[in-house]
């Protein structure tokens, strides 16, 4: 007998080849049922897909391959790979390479902070002539400022192991063709600046293609300058932002001594300006302060400036914030590399400004005469990527040149990077109990500077 809407022949006895059986079949199990099920979602290209599942399918495994790539990428390469070389930087220096440029004794590594301020024998320096370059300020010009001896203009810094290769401006502005170059901090920062510019100039044939852009005098009262070198499409700038991040009035129940506060996650809102560029150099924070060598007393009228460097480094980081600067660049996942100029200065105590000021009225015992001290700083920034980034530089990859000094006892940090690599220039000058008041309460211990470091790294690393 047969019933209504079943038949002994037909498919409702015979389960379908891929394991669902025809609708109202009681002869297949459950279980066999929901394994086909799973078999044919799972399969890559089942023969009854349609040509968008397809295409989903194959963009969800591209993507997933895309991603698995890049994560190596940045873990193997820009971590293992470069950050090792950045760190080797860190921690010993420069490491010679094939382009002959004579950088460390056969390949090994060489700490080109360990070293002393030799007599120069080449004829090299000064690099330029202050009176000669128009972007010097007149303030940092000691000889047209009345300083009699030039000994002062005829040191070089030597590494113990090595040698820092000769600065060749043509090669320089060459490297530089067509970039964006930002030097962001206070008068510190201004200073490199003019020293940077000056140096460069010995490498233009026509002086006249080198311009600021807005016809500005070179002062510290503007807060913006930007000098262009046309025939190399260049253009090297400074903002005047001397914490780097937004200052506000200090809370209504701070300590008297409060005056102001500093908040470390708000940048200057200048920092919008900077985010195109191709090098940018930041320092912040070294004015007045009481270890370099000169009489300590707040009420000071006499600068000590020597005739000749010294022989013996007074100023150390031998401090409880340079031991953790230290431990916390040691340890950071984002790869840092630290240029420690801090004996390199200490050293100099014959190239301050002093009472080569102008106007004469003001004593100087912090900044440096130009040419100097400054200049030996762009040395190594432009040997370094020379060496180490050479290729990375080439095609356009950001570095950043942060400065970190320490002021009155404040603790003044602040860094920024666009992208990979990093450059760390700091002076510790000193660093004692007295903390700057923030708006965080867990500013109250010195190791507060370690979560901020890494924090303020990572944020805005990620968030550009």
């Amino acid at each position: 007998m047969v019933t209504p809407g079943s038949s002994r022949g037909g498919p409702s006895r015979v389960a379908a080849r891929g394991g669902v059986s025809a609708p109202g079949s009681p002869r297949v199990s459950s279980a066999a049922t929901t394994f086909a099920a799973l078999r044919r979602r799972w399969r890559w290209a089942p023969s009854g897909a349609s040509t968008l599942e397809r295409a989903a399918r194959a963009f969800l495994l591209a993507s997933a391959a895309l991603v698995l790539a890049c994560a190596l990428y940045l873990y193997v390469f820009r971590y293992v790979g470069r950050g090792g070389r950045a760190r080797a930087f860190a921690a010993a220096g420069f490491v010679g390479d094939a382009a002959g440029l004579g950088l460390g004794l056969g390949g090994v590594a060489c700490d080109v902070f360990d070293g002393a301020w030799v007599p120069d024998d080449t004829g090299r320096h000064p690099l330029y002539n202050s009176s000669e370059c128009p972007f010097a300020e007149r303030g940092f010009d000691c000889l047209a400022n009345g300083r009699n001896d030039t000994g002062y203009l005829k040191w070089r810094w030597k590494p113990r192991r090595c040698d820092v290769p000769r600065f060749a401006a043509r090669t320089a502005l060459e490297r530089l063709r067509g970039k964006r170059v930002v030097f962001v901090g206070d008068s510190m920062s201004r200073t490199q600046w003019e020293s940077f510019i000056c140096m460069l100039m010995a490498g233009v044939d026509d002086p006249r293609t080198v311009f600021e852009v807005n016809g500005n005098e070179i002062t510290k009262t503007i807060r913006h300058l930007a000098v262009r070198f046309a025939s190399h499409g260049l253009t090297v700038e400074f903002f005047r932002s001397v914490f780097l991040v937004q200052e506000h009035p200090a809370p209504r129940h701070a300590p008297k001594r409060v005056k102001s506060t500093l908040r470390l996650d708000r940048m200057d809102n200048f920092s919008r300006k900077w985010v195109n560029s191709d090098v940018l150099i930041f320092n912040t924070g070294h004015w007045w302060t009481p270890t370099k060598l000169f009489d300590t007393d707040t009420s000071q009228k006499v600068c000590e400036v020597t005739e000749l460097p010294s022989s013996e480094a007074k100023g150390n980081d031998k401090s409880e914030f340079g031991a953790i600067l230290a431990d916390v660049v040691t340890n950071m996942k984002v790869p840092i590399t630290v240029l420690n100029v801090t004996l390199m200065g200490a050293f100099r105590s014959d190239a301050h400004v002093g009472t080569w000021s102008y106007p004469p009225t003001i004593l100087d015992c912090s900044h440096w005469c130009l040419p100097g001290v400054p200049d030996a700083w762009n040395e190594l920034v432009f040997s370094y990527l020379l060496t180490n980034v050479r290729q990375n530089f080439d095609i356009g990859v950001k570095f950043c040149f942060l400065a970190r000094l320490a002021k009155h006892g404040r603790l003044n940090f602040m860094a920024a990077c666009s992208i990979y690599p990093c450059i760390v220039i700091f002076d510790i000058t000193r660093y004692t109990r007295e903390l700057t008041y923030v708006r965080d309460k867990a500013a109250a211990s010195a190791r507060w500077f370690t979560g901020l470091l890494h924090s303020f790294l990572l944020f805005d690393l990620y968030t550009r």
